[in-house]
Order: structure tokens, then C-alpha cells, then sequence
């Protein structure tokens, strides 16, 4: 029995991967991981480091947590001697679209394919749990303020550790890049009005233009490249891009915000 490495294990789409498989079965490389899986330390930063995570491992979930592809070549050379590799991409890429997050993902896949034995690419959509960054907004105003980024067919983060699962323990999906969105293409005004029926309050989107919200970010402190990222998708038009692969592959229809919104509605009061 070879162990599963989940990389990114402590955030929205690691931890419902945790959930959705044995805690024997898993190591985790975070630094918050859960106390029942077993943990090893390793940074993806520096590939030399991942040696005792990756012994007796064969199969590896990869979250890329960096803004560049700078360090993939050595990580990659690591991570996929002799393993298989899920890695979560972008949807981005099945569309054509030309900014720093895709030219990432789109590099980081070559390099999938490139070192890793075996491997799988799950292109998500925009992820429901990013409206998690909302919270402070909504409860203490109301109103989110942000830029107006296109409307896209958000996909719950469950419906991906799903596949995800699927794939790092089954072989019916090794070399397959799969297209993972949710059920309908909703806009940010659309999200927060669905957080509001959820709460039953009157909740509202206000666009901000994209050079005062790049003003705003970066007297916050975020880094540039980080800020340029963010708003390369200002001004495109929505996305048409549905799929039903995740029905297909579940035997499920895929959640919608909606669905999202009623189970996380808690977080935002």
C-alpha cells in the first residue's frame, strides 16, 4: 500500500479531499494539518526538502501555491519519479485566456506531463469558497465592493475533491484533462444575492473600477504581481463555458452556488 501526498491539505479544496478519503491512506504536507492523517514536513519552495515526504508515496494531489512556474521544473522532477499526479489547473486554459494565473497553470501542466509517471489535469472554474472572502464586507456593511470580474460557472469545492479522489485512486482517468465546472454561470452580483436569500437579508455587489481597486490592494500590502493577476480578467466578457463532467463522472449533478451559499451561510453572519 502506497501513501497519498496531498498537497494545499488545510485549505477549502485539500480539506474536503481529507474528508473524502482514509486517514490512513493520506500524508499531508501543510502546516496545519489534521492531527488524526500523518504529516511530514516538506515546502514546495524547496524541492530538496521533500524527500521523507515522498518516500512510500505513489500518488500525489498537487496544488501549485505560487504566482510563477519558477520553481516547478525541480518540484516536478520530484514529485513525479515514478508517481502519478493529479494536478488542480484552471478552466481558464480550455478558454483561451492569456493572463499570469493561466500562463502558470499552463506550465505547470507541461511539466505534469512532462516528469510525472502517470497524471491527471482537473481544469476547475472558479471555486465557491473564494466568496469566503466576502465575509467581512457582508457582515459589517452589507454591500462588497470589488472589481467586476466576469461571471463564470462557479463549481463547489466538494464536487472537485470528488473527482479529485476519483483520480488519485482510481486508474480510469490517468491521462485525462478534465473540464470541472458548476451547473450554471452566475455573476459576482448574482453570488452575493444568493449569500443574501441564504442569510434572508438584502445583500448588494458594487463593481469598483479596476485602477481604484488596484490602488486599494496594493495600499494594502499585496504584492504587485498578486494585484495584476487579480484584475487581468476585468473587462472580458462572461464565460459560456458549462460542462457536465462532473454528472458524468459522479453520477451527480454538480452543486450550485445556491447550494453553496445555504451550507456555508453561517460563516458570513
Amino acid at each position: 500500500m502506497t501513501k497519498i501526498l496531498v498537497t494545499g491539505a488545510t485549505g477549502n479544496v485539500g480539506r474536503e479531499l481529507t474528508k473524502q478519503l482514509p486517514a490512513a491512506d493520506l500524508r499531508l504536507l501543510s502546516r496545519h494539518p489534521r492531527a488524526e492523517s500523518e504529516v511530514v514536513a516538506g515546502d514546495l519552495a524547496r524541492p530538496e526538502s521533500l524527500a521523507a515526504a515522498l518516500d512510500g508515496v505513489g500518488v500525489v494531489f498537487l496544488i501549485w501555491p505560487f504566482l510563477t512556474a519558477d520553481a516547478a521544473p525541480a518540484v516536478l522532477a520530484e514529485l513525479g519519479r515514478g508517481r502519478r499526479v493529479v494536478y488542480l489547473s484552471s478552466s481558464g486554459l480550455s478558454e483561451g485566456h492569456e493572463d499570469p494565473i493561466n500562463r502558470m497553470h499552463a506550465e505547470v501542466e507541461q511539466l505534469v506531463e512532462k516528469f510525472a509517471a502517470e497524471w491527471t489535469i482537473l481544469r476547475s472554474n472558479t471555486i465557491a469558497s473564494n466568496a469566503r472572502g466576502w465575509a467581512g464586507q457582508i457582515r459589517s456593511t452589507g454591500v462588497v465592493r470589488g472589481p467586476d470580474i466576469p461571471a463564470t460557472a462557479v463549481v463547489h469545492e466538494r464536487d472537485l475533491a470528488t473527482v479529485a479522489a476519483r483520480a488519485l485512486t482510481s486508474d480510469g482517468l490517468i491521462g485525462q484533462r478534465l473540464v470541472l465546472t458548476g451547473p450554471q454561470v452566475v455573476s459576482r452580483a448574482e453570488q452575493v444575492a444568493t449569500l443574501g436569500s441564504a442569510l434572508g437579508r438584502e445583500l448588494r455587489f458594487e463593481a469598483v473600477p479596476a485602477e481604484d481597486a488596484r490602488a486599494q490592494m496594493l495600499a494594502d500590502g499585496r504584492p504587485t504581481a498578486l494585484v495584476e493577476a487579480l484584475l487581468a480578467n476585468v473587462g472580458r466578457p462572461p464565460s459560456e463555458l458549462v460542462t457536465s463532467t462532473i454528472e458524468e463522472l459522479t453520477g451527480s449533478p454538480a452543486r450550485s452556488f445556491a447550494d453553496w451559499a445555504g451550507e456555508h451561510a453561517g460563516e458570513f453572519r
